[in-house]
């Protein structure tokens, strides 16, 4: 009891346990109460805010740990909308973000600043920037759309670019405002404004990926590349504070570059969407709260009016841009919902502004009152206006965002992904997670089918070291795949050859794609391994023989080399999806080199894909002149070989001399030979090679299996 009495308990609390144990209750109840009457989670969190804030029970102080955990919420929110945003998207939509940021920027600057002027009565200067305030936004309702995983909707991508526009153009505006009510404001002052915002943007998008891609190739430790990417955030956040914009455009702009490190399916794109959605982001929604007093309705008819008027404007001004906007682009109604949803909420820049405003001194009265460039009745109505806005947007996007998942669900059907069992082979422990990876990016995002970990004992060996260095290889899988929220079948089989038990476990569960590592001691001889050998000429699916040499998060190019008639082979869609399905994931472009008309093939496919990334292609069809590419390969592309079997229409001789090439002039540089599926008639009598080295390996394999019966036979007799 005495300790107990010696706690403060005074309001609001001080006790720093207290308040972080009250706040993740909140965090944690908020979300499960309001989604059973089905409301957004995001009002839940404000509301809660504004409950447990100054204006409601007086149980939080809104103090500096609230508002830099705030400020770190608001970052990483705008952070996240940088890295999750599709890059190809928001490229092939460039001219369109320009045109919504502009309209969603002016309409609401030119409605706000005649009705302040010429309704509210103000000066032209507090009319220009209380109109600039409506102009801005904040994303407070993307994670809604990212939960429901139509963050690469182009109207997602266009809202997202349109923030940057009119955030930039109305912080100008506040900047200008702010050094005229100060009498400094000249040509000087714009001048290095403009300089320090180009070196600002140089470093972030020149040094930044340099810098990054190096960390990333020389540490791979999950917690070092999560410090490290926050890290990066914030010092981009720091350095446009620094030249004189506002943080949030340093942490989109960070964002956006670590976007091709940072792959949608890895174990650091879960830890960081993880640690965003539990911590940072709801305390930025709980501190919005803080600041709405909702005693401004009963504080006379001026706060009423000027509060209605605001949210008028704000409003409709921001509908009318979405609805010109989706008219001009004929976008569908659920996306011109979208993009409405997502730019009505107002909460950062919107307070930024006012703010600034409301502590701009312009004048004192008789009585030596201080005259506002803002009165307080704009403060209590944009306070508001942050309640109500966050609410019509948290309720539009959410409806939206149901719209569109539907919609994207009814126009890409799943069974254009035939078979989508993928199998990796986990031989060498030391590439456990590049497979891993690698397997993870093969694997459809509409698929849930799990991928198949394969280990297999030679039990003709010292079967227990086998096994427990299988279990290890098996957990390090299991564990490595289920830190990016994907899971693996593990599979451990003992025979008599490692290649059969590949080969038996692909028919037995019918795997269509194979991911095998290379070995360690590949020299021109053996390149493949007698293994991978046998595994080929066994098995007719998609084979992918990976060799990384550096994660694949840090490529900047992948360079693919087709044989003459690769369009002809069965499989040619499928590696080629592939293929493609993880360049637009790691947002890195792809040059083809093949003859004109395999070059043809792939642009016809491309051009069905509406998700295509930037391409270019090459005229390659001799494959005497191999040694081509040790000069155009640079030390960060992933090679890629479209190989065949012997016997099929898209072999060439000339494949045979590829292990001398690539284990002489290709030491240095990650590989990935592909072998796509081929029909199995293409092993017939007429192809006598190929056919009698399959006899053979089956009959030593025989041989093999009757060598250890006769072992145990012969045991039996000893006992």
């Amino acid at each position: 009891m005495i300790l107990l009495s010696s706690l403060d308990y005074t309001l609001p609390l001080q006790n720093p346990v207290i308040i972080f144990s009250l706040v993740l209750f909140i965090i944690l109840f908020a979300p499960i109460l309001f989604n059973k009457i089905k409301v957004p989670h995001i009002i839940g969190l404000i509301i809660a805010g504004l409950i447990v804030g100054p204006y409601g029970l007086n149980l939080l102080k809104r103090d500096s740990s609230i508002v830099l955990f705030g400020t770190v919420g608001l970052l990483y929110i705008m952070f996240l909308a940088g890295l999750e945003i599709d890059l190809a998207e928001f490229k092939k939509n460039k001219k369109r973000i320009l045109v919504f940021g502009l309209l969603t920027f002016i309409f609401p600057l030119v409605v706000g600043t005649l009705t302040s002027y010429y309704i509210l009565g103000y000066g032209f200067l507090s009319s220009l920037l209380l109109a600039s305030m409506f102009s801005t936004h904040t994303l407070v309702s993307y994670p809604i759309a990212s939960k429901y995983g139509v963050i690469r909707n182009q109207a997602v991508s266009m809202t997202v670019g349109g923030t940057m526009i009119t955030d930039i153009l109305a912080l100008l505006i506040l900047a200008g405002i702010a050094g005229m009510t100060k009498q400094d404001v000249s040509s000087a002052f714009w001048i290095q404004l403009g300089m320090s915002t180009l070196v600002f943007v140089g470093v972030v998008f020149a040094i930044f990926p340099i810098v990054i891609r190096w960390f990333f190739k020389h540490f791979d430790d999950s917690i070092s590349q999560y410090i490290f990417v926050l890290a990066m955030v914030f010092l981009a956040s720091f350095m446009a504070e620094a030249a004189g914009v506002e943080a949030i455009i340093g942490a989109f702009f960070s964002g956006l570059v670590l976007n091709k490190f940072v792959p949608h399916s890895s174990p650091l794109m879960n830890r960081i969407d993880f640690v965003g959605n539990a911590l940072f982001i709801p305390f930025f929604l709980i501190s919005v709260g803080m600041l709405v007093d909702v005693t401004v309705l009963v504080k006379g008819w001026g706060a009423l009016k000027v509060a209605g008027i605001i949210l008028i404007v704000a409003l409709s001004t921001k509908y009318l841009a979405a609805w010109l906007t989706q008219k001009i682009f004929k976008l569908t109604k659920a996306e011109g919902t979208m993009i409405f949803g997502l730019s009505a909420s107002h909460a950062a820049a919107t307070l930024a502004i006012i703010l600034v405003g409301y502590n701009i001194i312009i004048g004192e009265t008789a009585s030596g009152e201080p005259i506002r460039l803002l009165n307080e009745d704009v403060l209590n109505g944009t306070i508001l206006l942050i309640l109500v806005s966050c609410g019509v947007s948290s309720f539009v996007v959410e409806g939206a965002s149901k719209k569109l998942a539907l919609d994207e669900e009814d126009s890409n059907p799943v069974d254009d992904q035939v078979n989508e069992k993928i199998l990796v082979s986990l031989a060498y422990p030391n590439m456990v997670t590049h497979l891993v990876d690698f397997g993870i990016m093969l694997k459809s995002k509409k698929s849930h089918t799990s991928i198949y970990g394969l280990n297999v004992i030679d039990d003709e060996k010292d079967v227990s070291q086998q096994t427990s260095n299988s279990k290890k290889v098996i957990e390090k899988a299991i564990s490595h795949a289920v830190s990016s929220e994907n899971s693996i079948i593990p599979i451990t089989r003992y025979d008599s050859s490692i290649s059969n038990g590949i080969v038996y476990t692909i028919k037995e569960h019918g795997i269509g794609d194979i991911v095998i590592g290379m070995h360690k001691q590949a020299d021109q001889d053996t390149f493949l391994g007698a293994k991978a050998g046998n595994i080929i000429r066994r098995v007719h699916e998609t084979i992918y023989i990976y060799k990384p040499t550096q994660p694949l998060n840090t490529f900047k190019r992948v360079v693919i080399a087709m044989p003459p008639k690769a369009e002809t082979e069965p499989g040619f869609l499928h590696w080629l999806k592939k293929l493609m399905m993880i360049a637009k994931e790691a947002g890195i472009p792809v040059k083809f080199y093949g003859t004109t008309s395999t070059n043809d093939a792939v642009v016809k496919v491309i051009e069905r894909n509406p998700d295509a990334i930037k391409v270019s292609f090459n005229e390659f069809g001799n494959w005497d002149d191999f040694l081509i590419f040790s000069r155009e390969l640079k030390p960060d592309d992933l090679f890629v070989i479209v190989s065949s079997r012997k016997g099929h229409d898209s072999y060439v001789p000339q494949m045979s001399r590829l292990p001398y090439y690539l284990s002489n002039y290709f030491v240095e540089q990650s590989l990935l030979i592909l072998y796509p599926k081929q029909l199995e008639s293409g092993i017939n009598m007429g192809n006598i090679e190929q056919t009698d080295s399959y006899l053979i390996e089956t009959i030593s394999e025989q041989i093999g299996a009757l060598g250890k019966a006769g072992k145990y036979v012969k045991g039996l007799f000893k006992k």
